[in-house]
């Protein structure tokens, strides 16, 4: 048996599937994921696997985490946005997405879920002095972002459980939620308001709007967010800004339609 497998790793079309069967361990939930459990899942030999990590790690592909561990790594995040950008979801999110700007003043973004993180997808920004540090297929904490939390509001709760509730949260701000009761009463906040708030818990200095996009089939899509610096982007702006974001978000929802549907509207 063990030579079986073996043989089908080294064998040229066998090389490739093992490959591609390691990348797509290393982006399941719960990363950075240990080099034994990489093996383990891909049935191979731990010096198999780990040559490939380091094959991947040299390329960009994968990323050590240390003591052991990798996760996915900045150009399989960045091939991720480019295939993202061009997905059913973001085409139809790019025009609500510049109405908002264009009404807000602000920088929007639209993300989807990675794992425990949120990616951003597409971002556009007005004609201003600063740009927000953000970038299409950078990441960003799922507990407590804008997206990250607009996201999380709409998990199951066994998805929000692995993230809150597997290891300590590390504060980012003073303002950070790490307790996830708190980061929990917070998300209830999207269902009575429609959008969830964060007020500097990631960056100082940065407060950001944001509200879940739902497919067709009452799935979670993505997230859209409105972001700006706090002088720009006082409290007061909050009760003004969340309807406008929420609002975005159900047009993006409602432009999900089944597959086969949009397919014939996006030809006409």
């Amino acid at each position: 048996m063990t030579k079986a497998v073996n043989d089908s790793a080294t064998s040229p079309r066998g090389a490739v599937d093992k490959a591609l069967e390691v990348l797509a361990t290393l982006a399941r939930p719960g990363g950075p994921h240990r080099l034994a459990d990489v093996a383990k899942a891909c049935d191979l030999p731990k010096p198999t696997a780990h040559r490939m990590l380091q094959t991947f790690a040299d390329a960009g592909f994968a990323a050590s985490a240390g003591s052991g561990r990798y996760d996915v790594g900045p150009r399989l995040l960045g091939l991720s946005a480019a295939v993202l950008a061009g997905s059913r979801a973001t085409r139809s999110a790019r025009p609500v997405l510049a109405d908002l700007r264009r009404r807000t003043g602000h920088t929007v973004h639209y993300a989807v879920r990675h794992a425990d993180q949120a990616v951003y997808v597409e971002k556009l920004e007005p004609e201003q002095a600063y740009r927000l540090n953000t970038r299409p297929g950078g990441e960003v904490p799922l507990y407590c972002t804008g997206v990250g939390r607009a996201i999380l509001s709409r998990l199951p709760a066994a998805d929000v459980a692995a993230v809150l509730d597997t290891a300590p949260l590390r504060a980012w701000t003073g303002k950070t939620l790490t307790d996830p009761a708190a980061i929990r009463a917070e998300l209830a906040t999207v269902d009575e308001l429609g959008y969830v708030v964060d007020d500097e818990q990631y960056e100082s200095h940065v407060r950001c709007v944001a509200a879940p996009v739902i497919d067709a089939d009452g799935v979670l899509a993505g997230a859209v967010s409105v972001s700006g610096l706090t002088f720009t982007l006082p409290p007061d702006a909050v009760t003004t800004l969340g309807p406008l974001v929420a609002e975005a978000a159900n047009r993006i929802s409602a432009k999900l339609g089944p597959a086969t549907l949009q397919a014939v509207s996006d030809e006409d």
